[in-house]
């Protein structure tokens, strides 16, 4: 059962505080009903009816946020809506995202108590209404292109349910290299990864997945394997639209190449004994 309770604020007339649950299934192993976590929300909402929904989390980079949101800001495909999921950051993301929210009816800010990004994708993933579904991480941004390449891929190919690439790479050689999660203790280029920000999908398709799985990493490359399972065709894209930067502070890859899922769970602030299985269950 979810229960939800609404409170009008007045400094902000359209936003409202909230506790629920995600509806997606994310059990954690082992753990018993009542540590499942509810999370406290506030949400500012305009409503419109837009072809492609962004998703945006973020965690404590509210000097880095309105970079990404000026990049959406600027795209060429006008037809979308943002959605900005704070993951219960500490710092004064809020205030730096209020008043573009406030002053665009199409961008959405969402805050909950950190839950870790999964989940955070997850809240997005519900609220969306767009034919498709796409992201973008906090530290990095779009290409004017970005969303209409996008598209235009999607729209040539119905029997398409996602793309994924088409990524630039900013920052330095050395840090465009990941832990890899099928060989423990190896790492990959970020080429040969699938980056879950270059994501976009049927809406549709996304929801039929029931979301991301509640893993500490490597949550993209599971999703994609479901996918697959699941008889669902991919395609990546060429062109470089997606801004990736590898020189962020407290990269979740560089987090896991110095500590595993421990040093993740340490930065997100979460208790001990919330650990999952990397890959979880298929």
């Amino acid at each position: 059962m979810r229960v939800v309770f609404l409170l009008l604020l007045p400094l902000f007339l359209s936003v409202t505080l909230a506790f629920a649950e995600p509806n997606f299934d994310e059990k954690y192993e082992g753990q018993p009903e009542v540590n499942r976590s509810r999370m406290k929300t506030t949400i500012s909402k305009h409503t419109h009816s837009p072809l492609v929904s962004i998703i945006l989390c973020t965690y404590n980079r509210a000097h880095l946020v309105k970079r990404a949101i000026a990049s959406v800001l600027t795209q060429s495909y006008r037809n979308w809506e943002l959605i900005i999921i704070d993951d219960g950051s500490a710092d004064d993301t809020g205030q730096v995202v209020m008043p573009v929210v406030k002053s665009d009816p199409r961008i959405t800010y969402f805050y909950h108590t950190n839950a870790g990004l999964p989940r955070s994708r997850n809240i997005g993933i519900t609220l969306a209404s767009g034919k498709y579904t796409t992201f973008l991480d906090s530290d990095d941004e779009y290409r004017e292109n970005h969303l209409s390449v996008r598209i235009q891929a999607m729209e040539k190919k119905p029997s398409l349910a996602l793309v994924y690439g088409g990524i630039e790479y900013v920052g330095p050689v050395e840090k465009q290299y990941a832990p890899d999660a099928q060989r423990p203790g190896k790492k990959i280029h970020l080429s040969k990864c699938y980056a879950s920000g270059t994501f976009f999908a049927r809406t549709s398709a996304i929801k039929k997945l029931k979301g991301f799985r509640n893993l500490t990493f490597a949550e993209d490359f599971e999703f994609i394997r479901r996918m697959h399972k699941m008889g669902l065709k991919i395609a990546k894209v060429k062109e470089p639209t997606y801004r990736y930067r590898v020189d962020a502070d407290n990269r979740l890859c560089d987090l896991y190449a110095r500590g595993g899922e421990k040093a993740i769970l340490e930065f997100r602030g979460h208790r001990a004994g919330l650990h999952y299985e990397l890959l979880g269950r298929s």
